[in-house]
Formats: structure tokens, sequence, C-alpha cells
């Protein structure tokens, strides 16, 4: 996937924003809680995907060589794909809309229903 799609596939989940820090890293945000990380070549993660998978997800990624874990994430289920085309588009988009339900979930009800999140 281009980072472009990548891109534009994160910023259009619901209440997700970007902003760039750690060295230049394109973080995505649902609320204030990070569920994917980009980086271009010269960024942080050398042009890596990172985001937090279910542990089942976990452990199929690790396990079939795709991924790795997370740098500077070492917990709750956070992995790097160890290229940009490990996946289908399609595949990486099911990953991330998971990531941001899971992050999403880890959110207060009052700041879900913020984000407008929740009824």
């Amino acid at each position: 996937m281009t980072y472009d799609r990548f891109q534009a596939f994160c910023l259009s989940l619901p209440a997700a924003s970007m902003v760039v820090q750690w060295g230049g890293a394109h973080v995505f945000k649902v609320g204030d809680k990070v569920f994917a990380i980009a980086g271009h070549d010269d960024g942080g993660f050398d042009g890596a995907y990172v985001f937090k998978t279910s542990d089942l997800s976990f452990e199929i990624l690790i396990e079939t060589g795709v991924a790795e874990r997370a740098p500077y994430l070492p917990r709750g289920g956070w992995l790097a794909l160890k290229g940009r085309d490990t996946q289908s588009d399609g595949e990486l988009e099911a990953y991330i809309a998971q990531s941001h339900t899971l992050v999403a979930a880890g959110l207060s009800k009052t700041r879900r229903r913020a984000l407008g999140l929740e009824p």
C-alpha cells in the first residue's frame, strides 16, 4: 500500500487525526490515543506501518514473518509490518480499521460520545 493510500484510509476513519512526532513519524490518533504510525523512508520508522492488533492477528502476523514487534511499543499487540507490500491493500485496511476500533474502545464512554463514536 502506498503511503498516500495509507494516510487517506487512516484519516477516513471516524474521529481520526494525524500529527507528526517522534522524529518525523506520521502518527494517526483517535481521540488522543495512537492507532497507527507510518514513517516515510527518511522518518523514524524507515517507511514501516505500525498498528495495534488482536492477540490472534498478532500471533499470525509474527509467526508468518510478515511483521515484528513494534519498536518502542513492546506491549499490547503493537506490530510493525516488515514491508509496505507484505499485505494486500484490503487486508491492511482491515487491520488498520481493527486497530482503530481496539484503541477507540479504550477511550472513556464520555470521550467516545464527544468524538461521535457512540450515541
